[in-house]
């Protein structure tokens, strides 16, 4: 029988570097977590609670932290944690994994650029500055978190509740006033401008589109002046050869009409074929 641990990753905000943030987030979160105490006994196994036993922390060996390399210009400046402006207007994107013993656990490029060596290595020797730096960061502040709680206080996150850190930037409830709302919302209307035309059927602008709602239109589906002018001509053209077609079908009846009874009836004169329907001469004589 093993554990089976869920690492879930809710973002708050982000701003950009989201790879290294996540990924610091859940070294830690792993580091910090604590696991019940077992005993195995034979084939019985006991699961203490924490009152019983103290839970023990998982089993890390080392820590895998990325870092991410924004690059300009087709490599010609590099940029360490990007933000968020700065991923939208950035060529490509180079993600190093590495733990504080310079062991590389996974690279990632992404973006349209190509990374020469040199490049790749001169991000490696960068990779190992940052991440020992995070590492000693991560070290310290797990730490005085076990030293605190030791001492029965809160620290990091259990900290920062009470406090209102998390959520700096909330914005605080304002009471709304519900009196007199009716007249309140008569008044708005009457001075709004009247409301635009609703559709309640989906209009077809050309093949392929539709407009549904409160009338509010696109120009998208819309043709061009060129395509204009060739749907017109392709209009004109196919009521020319309607015309044509209706010219050639009244000439052919009337030709028919004109006719004798006798003679063969022809109803196309094209190039391809000719079809001819001949009309007996007798009839033919009844037998019983």
């Amino acid at each position: 029988q093993v554990w089976q641990i869920r690492l879930d990753l809710h973002l708050l905000n982000h701003d950009g570097n989201i790879i290294d943030a996540a990924s610091i987030a859940g070294i830690v979160a792993l580091c910090h977590f604590r696991r019940p105490d077992v005993s195995v006994q034979g084939e019985e196994v006991t699961v203490y609670t924490p009152e019983e036993r103290d839970p023990v922390p998982l089993s890390i060996h080392h820590m895998p932290i990325c870092v991410s390399f924004a690059f300009f210009q087709q490599g010609t400046y590099l940029l360490v944690d990007p933000s968020e402006r700065e991923e939208r207007v950035m060529d490509g994107l180079l993600v190093i994994a590495m733990n504080k013993h310079r062991e590389i656990c996974t690279i990632q490029s992404s973006g349209g650029i190509m990374l020469v060596q040199d490049q790749v290595l001169r991000c490696s020797k960068i990779t190992a500055v940052k991440v020992a730096e995070i590492t000693e960061l991560i070290q310290k502040a797990l730490e005085n978190d076990q030293k605190v709680r030791k001492e029965g206080g809160k620290f990091g996150f259990a900290e920062s509740i009470p406090n209102q850190k998390i959520t700096a930037f909330k914005m605080e409830s304002a009471a709304v006033d519900t009196n007199n709302v009716e007249e309140q919302a008569e008044e708005i209307i009457t001075k709004a401008d009247p409301p635009s035309e609703v559709f309640a059927k989906p209009i077809l602008h050309t093949p392929g589109t539709a407009q549904i709602g409160e009338g509010i239109e696109n120009s998208w589906g819309d043709l061009e002046e060129s395509e204009r002018e060739e749907a017109a001509e392709e209009e004109g053209e196919s009521e020319a050869a309607a015309f044509e077609c209706r010219e050639m079908e009244t000439e052919d009846t009337s030709t028919m009409r004109e006719t004798k009874k006798d003679e063969p009836i022809v109803l196309s004169d094209s190039e391809e074929e000719e079809v001819v329907i001949l009309e007996p001469q007798e009839l033919p004589k009844k037998t019983r």
